[in-house]
Parts: C-alpha cells; sequence; structure tokens
C-alpha cells in the first residue's frame, strides 16, 4: 500500500488534483474526507496541508507527497526525502521587500536589529545567516504585506509569483530568497522497499506522460500526396508524422503527428496553403 499525501487547499490543489486525474489516477473522496481511495487498490491518499505534507513524507506517515519546493526546504527536510518530479508549474519566488518609501533599498542597507516578518522563518533566517546579518525574525501566519505599515516590521519575507500583489501593496522587492515550483517527493526508506518503489516508479511514469501530453496536440488531416514532403518539414512530430491511404481518394494521404501546442495557431495556415483540408486539433491526455 502506498499512501499519497496531497494538499488539501491553496494554489497548487487544484492543478495538482487535474493533472492526476489526466494520469489516470481517478481519486474518490466524499466532502471533506482525509483519506480517499483510488482506481489502484494498492494507491490511498491522504489530504493534508501542503506546509505538512513535507515532514509527513520525511518521517514515513506518507510514502510520497506532492508540495512546494520552497514547505520543503521550510521544514528542513530537503536531506531526508528524494525529489522524484518537479511539475513546472506553482511556480513562486520567496523574496524580501520593504515599503516604497522606506530607506532600505539593498541588502546592504539592511542593518543590524532589522525586524522581519514572515511566514517562512527557518529560511528567512538561515539566509541572513549566510549573509552575516542579525535580524529580528518575526514569524506571521498570513497577511505579511501589511507588517511594515502598522509598525511590526521593517521589511517582509514573502512569497510572490508575478509580484503584482507586492506593487499593489506599494512594496519594492529588495532581494530573492528562493525559487519554487511543485514537487513529488518521497520516502527514503520507502524507496528502498522493491514493492513500494516499482509502484511509486509507475506513478512517477503515469504523472511524467500527463505533464508531457499538456504541451502537446495531436494534429491530423489529408493532404495531397505530392505535398507530402513538405509537410514533413512542418510537423516532423516526435518519431515522424505517420502517413496512410485514404481509400475514397488516391491523390490524398492521411497525415497525423504530434505537434507543441504553442506551433499551433502559425501551423495550421502553412498547412491550408499546401492544400491540407479537413484539419483537426485533438487534446492528448497522455504520452509515453
Amino acid at each position: 500500500m502506498i499512501l499519497f499525501a496531497l494538499p488539501n487547499k491553496g494554489r497548487i490543489s487544484e492543478p495538482v488534483m487535474k493533472i492526476l486525474e489526466k494520469a489516470g489516477l481517478k481519486i474518490t473522496a466524499q466532502g471533506r474526507s482525509l483519506f480517499a481511495n483510488t482506481v489502484d487498490k494498492d494507491v490511498k491518499i491522504m489530504f493534508a496541508r501542503a506546509k505538512d505534507i513535507p515532514e509527513f513524507v520525511a518521517d514515513g506517515v506518507a510514502d510520497i507527497g506532492i508540495t512546494g519546493y520552497d514547505l520543503v526546504l521550510e521544514r528542513g527536510v530537503e536531506d531526508k526525502v528524494d525529489f522524484l518530479l518537479d511539475f513546472n508549474f506553482g511556480f513562486a519566488r520567496l523574496v524580501l521587500a520593504a515599503p516604497e518609501n522606506s530607506e532600505i533599498k539593498s541588502l546592504e542597507d539592511i542593518k543590524d536589529g532589522v525586524r522581519v516578518a514572515t511566514e517562512f522563518p527557518n529560511l528567512t533566517r538561515k539566509f541572513f545567516e549566510k549573509l552575516g546579518k542579525r535580524v529580528e525574525i518575526i514569524e506571521l501566519s498570513g497577511a505579511t504585506e501589511i507588517a511594515p505599515f502598522i509598525g511590526v516590521a521593517d521589511i517582509i519575507s514573502d512569497l510572490t509569483s508575478t509580484g503584482t500583489t507586492l506593487r499593489l501593496n506599494k512594496l519594492r522587492e529588495i532581494a530573492e530568497i528562493v525559487r519554487s515550483t511543485t514537487r513529488l517527493i518521497g520516502n527514503k526508506e520507502s524507496l528502498k522497499d522493491e514493492g513500494k518503489r516499482k509502484k511509486i516508479e509507475q506513478l512517477v511514469l503515469a504523472i511524467k506522460s500527463a505533464l508531457f501530453a499538456e504541451t502537446k496536440k495531436l494534429i491530423m488531416m489529408n493532404a495531397p500526396k505530392d505535398k507530402v514532403e513538405e509537410i514533413k518539414k512542418l510537423i516532423p512530430g516526435m518519431c515522424g508524422p505517420t502517413v496512410a491511404k485514404v481509400l475514397s481518394n488516391d491523390e490524398y494521404v492521411a497525415i497525423h503527428a504530434v505537434v507543441n501546442e504553442d506551433d499551433i495557431y502559425n501551423l495550421v495556415p502553412k498547412l491550408h496553403e499546401l492544400g491540407a483540408r479537413d484539419i483537426l486539433i485533438v487534446p492528448i491526455e497522455r504520452i509515453l
């Protein structure tokens, strides 16, 4: 049995659930259940706070889990878990920021004794220790942006994706502490167990196939035989396009290929100019 810890809420919860569904790991949960079954009788789901998942996996409470890289570092368990997969979404940066009217405009302006409000006390403390600066860490559980404006702190350490929230709150970024994405992590002892390792590898393969398919589309068309070579140059596909007979028309062939989703917009007009017709663009669930 593999116990798989998933975030029960937050910014990465919904995209994670969508990827797992595409990967074929259908989850059956009722209401606010803490546990759920999957289509695989050997994989059970445990829902937990994303910030607790690193500790659960490190301690062996869960065999694998999905959480933010920043949360693994904050918990200090990066050496106690194996990083199995980077989802390349849920991107965020932990940064230092000061009010726009503050005299603190760079790391050099931060003096000993400066108060730093944050939800990431450990990462923030380690950052300043490496710089050789002694600051006062003030741990908050939310609304970090307001801390400098109510006299609680001088600067903040907070997560940002685009920087919009910082700008809206009249805060200016000073420095970056760490970059983070959503990760799949595994318990080291679980990965030493041959049975569990095989099941975990199966899960990793399924998730990878769904992630890879997200950026691809299947393009299908009928095209003149004498244009096949030109079309092949436009859509090389993963191992080359598939070309088949069109039984109702000897002058045409059917061509199928997997292409990058970002290429579709410019690709279709070029194919049309070469005489391709009946062009279909089809989503792909998984690619192995």
